[in-house]
């Protein structure tokens, strides 16, 4: 085959930008593909080509056959490199480029297709000898009682957590199919689910293998993902700290005999159950390069990308490929922008702020920049973040003080989860599973990073930095050395606002430094016609500007970085960051919403309204689907009562704080 020359990634974000890296660096040119939602994307600056695909929706774009292929032909591109989710597992993709004399960067479209069906899969599997689970398609809901209890509804078709559903009881399994059709359907265009019965604790273990046109398979070891939300890996480790050698040696062998039995060509990933008594069974095979892929490359060296690209080309697999090595541990914790206290909602917006601390060891594969905007129309992924380090224990503390210091202001992350997963003592001691979120409260752990202590100092900074840029702005003022113009001047005063309530306070310049009382109950700490009490002030050596400012508090000098977008202002330090809103000293009036309003809690499309005007509800409830970031998201009645007014309607985009129904309490004595 011919050597690749010009590659269109059909993809966006930071895996079209991680794929366009080896490209250039294998001096192969580089083509993006864009929907409007995306047109200042970086990865559409960073490609040498451009193509516009209009809409969207990622079926008029991302998942659209015809224009991708097109586009590739209107710059003359010879290859296509899938990335992962959209087309990268459709075999009439990867078909329809093979037709138009596109090189596709993947498995053939016959083990695309063998692997398209997860039913389908474990029957070949179970035939290769490879351990799985029992199983039943589901056509009519009675039929996936056959796997007993407890048991999962899965998509046919698809992955990424989406047309999932655990089930427990005969009772829930009409709703939980029916739920898992309809995100199914939407989410890869087939409804089609099958049940399988559900192991409880287990860990989520996957083999890297890579195969080349002239009959080799190997493994590249494996990866943990057993820290989940939604069915969706969170945090991902390489080696799993529940794999020892003989283990490692069965799961490989495993691995390696699921991909022959389709004739596996390229990257892929056979992903595994294991119980913690050390059984494991067969889940599927991921038939394309792996979100959580870096840290396999960071423990063994080698660039996955490059060696899907020489494979493609029909180049061998090379001694280093064959004779891979383990090296060290490495751990890739996603940094997504969702809500964790409100149950891991997508969040959207746009980022003013991103930046996360460069260091040895550390590895960032992001799709946003400043000024990027998070859509509700695809995934909430923002970044990954990998840390390598010799030891398991160095990489979690590692990455976890890399997170901790990261600003990113504009959207909520959780980040905060992130952090204390890794540092919390049964992710260090190995005790992981994918229950974990399950037992340990996602809303504590996402809980702020600085202490309260910490907070009030954040606020003392960013008052001093607002403080710095007033100066900045007003004319110069040469008499005073130290630059600060209000230095002699009475005590002047700030507040601000965060998730965890209000901050307030009261500084005054003098010499280098200042005085200064944080809200903290002090009396006479915001009275600023007196001096304030000598308990409440901190002795401040203060130097501020260009977005930063040092401070000494109580003997200990620490810095701060600003940054200010409007009314929103980021503090951040080594431990953590705040973010802030002013209090304006006379606000607007807000116009409530009706007592009994439930709200959109993020912007979507509303998928079905359940309710009319009238209905009685209890409380629990379903009233309305919405739909966003591919998944659906139920809005519920949170008492008994009376459906008093409907403003949701099927097909609707909605943003975030836009009532959808408004629900009237049952009086009292009424059932």
């Amino acid at each position: 085959m011919a050597a690749i020359t010009k590659l269109l990634v059909a993809n966006r974000g930071e895996i079209a930008r991680r794929v366009m890296r080896t490209a250039r660096d294998m001096g192969i040119a580089t083509v993006a593909v864009f929907s409007d939602a995306d047109a200042r994307s970086p990865f559409v600056d960073e490609a040498d080509e451009a193509v516009h695909l209009p809409g969207t929706a990622p079926a008029d774009t991302y998942l659209a056959v015809d224009a991708v292929i097109a586009a590739a032909a209107a710059t003359g591109a010879d290859a296509v490199h899938p990335g992962y989710g959209f087309l990268s597992e459709n075999a009439a993709f990867a078909r329809a480029c093979s037709d138009a004399g596109l090189t596709f960067v993947g498995p053939t479209p016959e083990a695309i297709e063998q692997m398209g069906s997860k039913l389908a899969a474990k029957q070949l599997m179970a035939a290769a000898g490879v351990p799985v689970l029992p199983s039943v398609v589901v056509a009519d809901p009675s039929d996936a009682a056959s796997v007993g209890f407890p048991l999962l509804v899965k998509a046919v078709f698809g992955g990424g957590g989406r047309g999932m559903r655990v089930v427990r009881s005969a009772d829930d399994v009409a709703d939980a199919v029916a739920s898992a059709r309809r995100e199914a359907e939407h989410a890869f265009g087939d409804g089609t689910v099958f049940a399988e019965r559900f192991v409880e604790s287990p860990r989520h273990v996957e083999i890297q293998v890579l195969g080349d046109r002239h009959g080799t398979v190997v493994h590249l070891f494996e990866r943990d993902c057993s820290i989940q939300r939604r069915y969706q890996k969170v945090i991902e480790e390489s080696p799993s700290p529940a794999v020892g050698d003989a283990l490692r040696a069965e799961l490989g062998a495993a691995a390696v005999a699921a991909a022959r039995a389709i004739g596996y060509v390229g990257a892929g990933t056979v992903e595994f159950v294991l119980a913690p008594t050390g059984e494991f069974w067969f889940l599927e095979v991921n038939t394309r390069l792996q979100v959580e892929h870096p840290v396999t490359e960071l423990v063994t060296g080698l660039d996955l990308v490059r060696l899907q690209l020489l494979v493609a080309q029909g180049d061998p697999l090379p001694a280093e490929a064959t004779q891979g090595r383990l090296d060290g541990h490495a751990i890739e914790a996603r940094l997504y922008a969702e809500d964790v206290p409100a149950g891991f909602l997508p969040a959207s917006g746009t980022i003013s702020r991103f930046r996360v601390p460069a260091g040895t060891g550390i590895r960032v594969d992001s799709g946003v920049q400043d000024g990027s905007v998070v859509s509700p129309y695809y995934d909430a992924l923002l970044a990954k973040v990998v840390a390598w380090a010799p030891s398991r224990d160095g990489a979690a503390h590692l990455l976890a003080r890399t997170l901790a210091a990261a600003e990113v202001q504009g959207v909520v992350t959780n980040r905060e989860l992130l952090v204390r997963v890794l540092r919390h003592p049964d992710f260090l001691a190995g005790r992981t599973d994918t229950g974990f979120l399950d037992r340990h409260d996602p809303a504590a752990l996402a809980a702020p990073l600085p202490t309260a202590s910490a907070r009030r100092h954040h606020a003392l900074a960013a008052a001093l930095a607002d403080q710095a840029a007033r100066r900045s702005r007003a004319p110069v003022q040469p008499a005073i050395p130290s630059g600060w113009r209000n230095v002699g001047r009475p005590w002047q005063r700030a507040a601000y606002r965060d998730a965890t309530g209000e901050v307030a306070v009261a500084y005054r310049l003098q010499g280098s430094g200042a005085a200064a009382g944080v809200d903290d109950g002090c009396v006479g700490a915001l009275d600023v016609t007196a001096e304030v009490d000598s308990v409440c002030i901190h002795a401040v050596d203060v130097t501020a500007g260009g977005g930063r400012v040092a401070g000494e508090f109580d003997g200990v000098r620490r810095h701060y970085a600003i940054h200010r977008a409007g009314p929103s202002v980021l503090v951040a330090d080594a431990d953590g960051s705040s973010t802030f809103a002013d209090v304006a000293r006379f606000p607007s009036p807000v116009v409530a919403a009706a007592p009994g309003s439930l709200v959109a809690p993020m912007p979507g499309t509303i998928a079905r309204v359940n309710v009319a005007v009238g209905d009685r509800v209890a409380s629990g409830d379903t009233l309305v689907v919405l739909e966003a970031m591919k998944m659906e998201h139920a809005v519920r009645a949170p008492h008994a009562g009376t459906v008093a007014d409907v403003r949701a309607v099927a097909g609707q985009q909605v943003d975030t704080g836009a009532v959808l129904v408004v629900v009237e309490s049952h009086g009292e004595g009424e059932q």
